[in-house]
C-alpha cells in the first residue's frame, strides 16, 4: 500500500481505456501515454492493461505503508526513494516507511506509477480508468488527493531492480516534437496558405491544455468552405480548427462528437509524444499516407515486442543470479 502525502491536481488512475461505448456517448479515457503505461506494467510483470497512477504534474510525495514493489515510468523528474535517485524508467522494491519523491519534470509531462497486479480499484464497464467528466471509475471517480491510499491487486514485497530505455521524445538535434498525421475529411477545405502553414510551421502547446485536448498556438488556419458542419464522430488524435483558427488536438478524454472542421489526425503510434509535451513545447506536423501509417504501426508493434522480450529475458537472468 502507498499513501499520497502531497500531489498536484489532476492525478488519476488510468489503464488502457474504456472501449466499445462510443455509441452511448462515452469516450475512451485511459492513459494519455499508453507506451509508458505498458512499460510500467511490463517491468512489474503485470498485465499490460493493469491500472496505474497517471501523474501529469509534480512535485509529489508518497509514503509506502508496507513492503511492496513499484514501477515508475515517464517524464524525467528527479525521482528519489529515501533520497536515492531513481532512473526515469525503473521498477524495484520499497520498504514500509520509505518515501518516494517526484521533483520538477525536466523532460516530458507525465509519470506513471504502478503497483503489483495494478492499482486495485473496481472495474466499471470493462475498465478501471477514471472518467473525470462523468465522475466514475478509477479512485472514486475523482483525482487523487493527500491522504488517499492505493494498493496493488497482487501482494509482492520484493524484486530485483530493473530498468529499461524508452524511445526519445524528440529526434536528435530538433527542438520540435514531430507528429505524423493523416489528412482528414475537411483538409482540402482549408486555404492553400493554411495547409502550407499547418504542415510547414511549428505550433506551441498552450497552458489551456488537458486530457480532453491540447490547444495550440501558431499561424491562424482558415477554412474556405462556407456553412456550418453537422456534429460528427471524433476520437483521440483528431485535429480540429475552431472559428478562431487555432488548432485543438483531441486526446484521451475527448468527446465522442464535435462540429469543428478537421484538418488532420495524429496517428496512434505518436499519441504518446503529445502526452509528454508540456506547455511551451513546439509541435511540428508531418503528413504521411496510409502505407506509411501501416509501417509506423508495424514498427510500433515491433518496439513493444522487443520491450517484452528484453524485460522477460532480464527477469529470467535475475532469477538465475539469485
Amino acid at each position: 500500500m502507498i499513501e499520497v502525502v502531497s500531489i498536484p491536481p489532476l492525478a488519476t488512475v488510468q489503464d488502457l481505456g474504456r472501449v466499445g461505448h462510443w455509441q452511448q456517448g462515452l469516450g475512451r479515457a485511459g492513459a494519455m501515454d499508453l507506451l509508458a503505461l505498458r512499460v510500467a506494467n511490463l517491468l512489474l510483470g503485470n498485465g499490460e492493461s493493469a491500472a496505474a497512477l497517471e501523474i501529469p504534474l509534480t512535485p509529489a510525495r508518497f509514503i509506502f505503508a508496507q513492503d511492496t514493489v513499484f514501477s515508475l515510468v515517464g517524464a524525467a523528474c528527479g525521482a528519489t526513494l529515501d533520497g536515492v535517485v531513481l532512473p526515469r524508467c525503473w521498477a524495484g522494491s520499497a520498504k514500509a516507511g520509505q518515501e518516494l519523491s517526484l521533483g520538477a519534470m525536466r523532460d516530458g509531462a507525465r509519470v506513471y506509477l504502478s503497483l503489483p497486479g495494478g492499482i486495485d480499484v473496481p472495474e466499471v464497464l470493462g475498465s478501471r480508468s477514471t472518467q473525470l467528466r462523468e465522475g466514475f471509475g478509477g479512485f472514486e471517480g475523482r483525482v487523487l488527493a493527500a491522504g488517499d491510499c492505493l494498493s496493488g491487486a497482487t501482494p509482492c514485497a520484493r524484486m530485483s531492480p530493473i530498468s529499461y530505455a524508452l524511445p526519445v521524445l524528440r529526434e536528435d538535434g530538433t527542438a520540435d516534437i514531430i507528429l505524423r498525421v493523416l489528412p482528414s475529411s475537411e483538409t482540402l477545405e482549408f486555404s492553400e496558405a493554411s495547409i502550407n502553414a499547418f504542415f510547414g510551421q511549428p505550433y506551441s502547446v498552450t497552458p489551456a491544455s488537458n486530457r480532453q485536448g491540447f490547444r495550440l498556438e501558431g499561424p491562424e488556419l482558415h477554412r474556405e468552405a462556407q456553412g456550418e458542419l453537422r456534429s460528427h464522430g471524433i476520437a483521440p488524435g483528431i485535429v480540429q480548427v475552431p472559428s478562431g483558427g487555432q488548432p485543438i488536438i483531441q486526446l484521451a478524454d475527448s468527446a465522442t462528437m464535435g462540429g469543428y472542421p478537421k484538418i488532420a489526425c495524429v496517428i496512434e503510434p505518436d499519441l504518446w509524444r503529445i502526452a509528454q509535451a508540456r506547455p511551451g513545447d513546439t509541435l511540428r506536423f508531418v503528413c504521411i499516407d496510409m502505407k506509411q501509417t501501416r509501417d509506423a504501426e508495424t514498427a510500433d508493434i515491433a518496439m513493444l515486442d522487443e520491450a517484452r522480450r528484453a524485460i522477460t529475458k532480464t527477469r529470467h537472468l535475475q532469477k538465475t543470479w539469485n
